[in-house]
């Protein structure tokens, strides 16, 4: 068997993993691609596309529109709308792009988190990779958005941060880019971004405190040079990121939206922030951890029997996970046999975490805590069964961490692994995990279960023929019900008229190029801070001269519970203009 590699020689890329990198990444975005060729979600399309055309026209967030979210994703998007026009498929093309290099950076991270540990290591961390294909950040969700571009960010700056471990004669350029790294998840998502900065930034100051009070404790790689460029780089790059803000749009007003009001809207309580763990499998699943634990920590992990009957006990919850799609046909159930993976390997890791620090602090130990904290701060949003969708690479690279704990350590040189060592066995758990991932993981995808909240299934597949929605495909009356908006608006409502879009779930303005006079796009809890009353006075004080109101959203459930009240007060001062397939446009006399 080959001999574990160095971290030097996993840096360098030979024909084989140039090979590995382009399948991953093709097979990644070919699932994005086909995701986006028979399936759109317009309430969230609307939100990322209409927001950022509005940037890309000179209107700024937070000083000239609310927005409750960091401003990466959009100015990017806005970027793209400026560079090609307003073409629904360049979006579709960004999203392909930023996934399947996602699914790459995930390899090689998990590829140098093994490789000191594993004579296999190559091809166990690409067998734990090819779920992704997957499970990657924008298959699950196909189109824009600021998690899937957080976590895209976060693995970036986790493989910089990792790259320190390895000694270099660029150690301090390596640092400075790792600094700047670890700052900018913070401006593509709030709650993801700024647990990650703070348990990297403020793992390394605990690493540079402890190595200056106790200098034998702590591994002499990275140097305290080192360390301090990646503090000073991640400090001089988040000063002058709140310099810009505040000389544009006003720090008060991005604190006050991204930071007070997102927090009011979106921030659960603390019994919801615990009930990731409030999973019934684990009752069984960590008892069979803990016993093949004991097990691989006595003197009989010599014996095969012992080994092979310990594997099994860690392959457990994956086998269990596997054998549910047999067991029952409906899509929820499926799901949740899955994402119940997440609170084990989550325990797993927090105790593997903790048990790592008592051999001593070091870097290679607080990059997981960041990965964890990043989870976690994900998890705010949306809990485990709506936050999810974006991390699966986290999660990958979680396992990764626990494998190589398992593993029997760095052989000494020379020396290959042989059959009485654990070695042997233990990577035996990346074929199982992949295969239970992959299969699970495919069905969870095409089932399009975490997409629920949206009508995707009823009527014919239907494709855009306007140019802007190019690439566009839904099924429904959705798409021509929307066309025949458009083409109303462009004979009927004067270009200069202010209007208002309720609930505001199609990308109207990206799509027909009118500026948005009125603050609010979508009418959303988490993006509206208006009440009804406070909308109609909007209204008038903007001139507001249509009203347009959707009758049969996509959305199953309008998450708008004022809407009706709102429409109920803008109707004394709106009649009724023209009564289209699914819209009802209304007209200030």
């Amino acid at each position: 068997m080959a001999q574990p590699a160095t971290p030097s020689s996993a840096s360098r890329w030979t024909l084989r993993d140039l090979l590995a990198a382009a399948a991953l990444f093709v097979a990644t975005a070919a699932v994005v691609l086909w995701q986006n060729s028979h399936l759109a979600v317009l309430w969230d399309i609307s939100y990322i596309l209409d927001s950022s055309f509005r940037i890309a026209l000179g209107q700024l967030p937070y000083r000239d529109f609310p927005l409750a979210h960091a401003p990466l994703t959009f100015l990017i998007q806005a970027s793209i709308i400026r560079l090609t026009g307003r073409v629904f498929f360049h979006h579709v093309l960004y999203v392909a792009i930023v996934a399947g290099s996602s699914t790459v950076l995930t390899w090689r991270i998990a590829l140098h988190t093994l490789q000191a540990r594993l004579a296999a290591a190559w091809i166990t961390s690409l067998l734990l990779a090819i779920p992704l294909t997957v499970l990657g950040i924008y298959t699950i969700y196909p189109h824009p958005n600021y998690d899937c571009d957080c976590i895209f960010s976060v693995l970036i700056a986790v493989l910089l941060l990792q790259r320190l471990l390895s000694p270099s004669p660029r150690a301090t350029s390596h640092a400075i880019a790792a600094g700047a790294a670890m700052v900018v998840p913070l401006f593509f998502k709030q709650n993801i971004g700024l647990p990650f900065l703070l348990a990297a930034g403020g793992g390394i100051v605990l690493l540079l405190a402890v190595r200056l009070l106790f200098p034998r404790t702590t591994a002499a790689n990275p140097s305290t040079r080192t360390l301090l460029a990646v503090l000073v780089a991640a400090s001089t790059i988040l000063l002058a990121a709140l310099l810009l803000l505040h000389v544009t749009v006003g720090i008060g007003n991005y604190l006050h939206w991204t930071v007070k009001f997102a927090g009011q809207r979106r921030l659960p309580g603390f019994r919801d922030m615990l009930g990731v763990y409030a999973e019934p499998s684990l009752l069984w699943t960590l008892p069979c951890v803990a016993v093949a634990l004991l097990l691989l920590n006595t003197r009989f992990a010599g014996r095969p029997r012992t080994r092979l009957f310990a594997l099994a006990l860690l392959a457990a919850a994956f086998l269990r996970t596997l054998l549910s799609l047999f067991l029952t046909k409906d899509p929820d159930d499926r799901a949740s046999s899955l994402l119940a993976l997440w609170p084990l390997i989550l325990i797993l890791s927090v105790i593997l975490v903790l048990y790592n620090l008592r051999r001593g602090l070091n870097l290679g130990v607080l990059l997981p805590i960041a990965i964890l904290a990043a989870i976690h701060g994900t998890l705010l949003s949306q809990q485990l069964w709506g936050s999810t969708y974006a991390i699966w690479p986290l999660f990958v690279l979680l396992l990764a961490q626990m494998i190589a704990y398992l593993a029997p350590g760095e052989l000494p040189a020379g020396q290959a692994a042989t059959a009485s060592q654990p070695t042997v066995y233990i990577p035996a758990l990346a074929p199982v995990i992949a295969i239970t991932l992959l299969v699970c993981g495919g069905f969870y995808t095409a089932s399009d279960e975490r997409l629920s909240y949206a009508d995707l299934s009823t009527g014919p597949l239907l494709h855009s023929n306007l140019p802007q929605l190019a690439g566009m495909s839904i099924r429904g009356p959705y798409l021509p019900a929307f066309e025949q908006l458009v083409r109303f608006a462009a004979t009927d409502i004067p270009a200069s008229d202010g209007l208002i879009f309720i609930n505001g779930e199609d990308p109207f303005y990206f799509t027909t190029g009118r500026i948005p006079q009125f603050p609010v796009l979508l009418f959303d809890p988490a993006s509206d801070p208006y009440s009804p009353a406070q909308i109609v006075d909007e209204a008038r004080t903007r001139n507001i001269r249509w009203l347009i109101v959707k009758r049969n959203p996509q959305i199953k459930e309008d998450p708008t519970h004022q809407n009706e009240a709102t429409i109920s007060l803008l109707k004394r001062d709106f009649a009724l203009y023209r009564r289209l397939d699914n819209y009802d446009v209304y007209r200030r006399p």
